[in-house]
């Protein structure tokens, strides 16, 4: 239950508790000190980091991530181009061999503006809420949207940019997407109208990728230009509430990564290439309550951070089974 509140918590904006002393195990405790006594040396790190990198598995989850993510949006495109029906629709309400499915937030957001449940709605709306339960609700921001997947080389390119010296990056608070949230539900019960869904980068990607290219990508090419110049993710960390919504479903998902703290070095690479690096504070040296911690709701399971730990301390896991992958 402490896990379920504090995660939540975060997701709406909270900063992570920094735990007292008394309040890591024992064994915690005992682990930490070991580490004290035999810190490995910056060249010891660096000559870890670097065997790691020359590895297979540096970018193992990254590469199985992407593939789903074109498949999954290629379907869309391949079913419409030939008339085969196997997927009808995008990404924000589709039929898929005949099962409605609908986004959740998308579904939310026409429930507001009409005031009315339509059945094939909550049918789809309850299909994907099972699906995302099962496999981890942000799995849907990283694996699937059309928006994320072009976002990445946008970072690439600010964090370039930053590293120059050539821009400096604006940061905001994490409790800016929850009062978007709340605004947009407001306005879709005040206007009758889904106004997300009309500027929500996900859907305009999704529609034009199956039915051709609109002005509506004039919009998302202004997103990806202030998230190269001014602040990196701007829209998945702070505005969009499709995160926030599978945040919710995803905190009672048995599918997350765990971080173990035995062999962690504590060196912060996981953090530099985390969307959403607050759900790592744990690695933070003294920081982890347990030996094995679940990482948090808002984790997008990306696994960037897996791939990227050269000690193997992050994982995929399945609650009550070993790790996946």
């Amino acid at each position: 239950m402490n896990y379920f509140i504090e995660s939540i918590s975060q997701m709406l904006g909270r900063a992570p508790a920094k735990p007292l002393q008394d309040e890591l195990k024992v064994e915690v405790r005992e682990i930490y000190e070991e580490k004290r006594k035999h810190k490995l040396t910056k060249e010891e790190l660096h000559a870890l980091e670097e065997a790691h990198a020359r590895t297979r598995h540096r970018h193992k989850w990254r590469n199985r991530r992407w593939a789903t993510l074109i498949i999954v949006n290629l379907l869309f495109v391949v079913s419409y181009y030939f008339d085969v029906q196997l997927v009808e629709g995008a990404l924000t309400a589709s039929r898929v061999v005949g099962f409605h499915m609908a986004d959740l937030n998308s579904a939310l957001q026409v429930m507001l503006a009409y005031k009315h449940v339509v059945l094939n709605l909550l049918i789809g709306t309850v299909t994907v809420f099972l699906l995302w339960v099962l496999v981890g609700g942000r799995t849907f921001c990283s694996w699937v949207c059309p928006y994320h997947f072009v976002a990445e080389f946008a970072e690439k390119l600010h964090v370039k940019l930053a590293d120059k010296k050539w821009i400096k990056p604006v940061t905001f608070h994490r409790g800016v997407r929850t009062v978007f949230y709340v605004i947009f539900a407001l306005l879709a019960v005040v206007t009758g109208y889904t106004v997300f869904e009309t500027i929500s980068p996900t859907g305009i990607l999704s529609r034009a990728l199956i039915y051709g290219p609109g002005l509506a990508l004039a919009w998302v090419a202004v997103l990806l230009l202030f998230e190269i110049f001014v602040s990196k993710r701007a829209w998945c960390r702070y505005v969009c509430p499709i995160g926030l919504t599978y945040g919710l479903v995803g905190s009672i998902s048995p599918v997350r990564v765990k971080y173990n703290v035995v062999n962690c070095h504590h060196e912060g690479d996981c953090r530099k290439v985390c969307e959403v690096p607050h759900v790592l504070d744990t690695t933070i040296r003294m920081r982890a309550r347990d030996v094995n911690v679940p990482i948090g709701a808002d984790c997008t399971r990306c696994g960037l951070c897996v791939d990227i730990c050269p000690t193997d301390s992050l994982n995929f896991e399945f609650v009550g089974s070993k790790k996946l992958g």
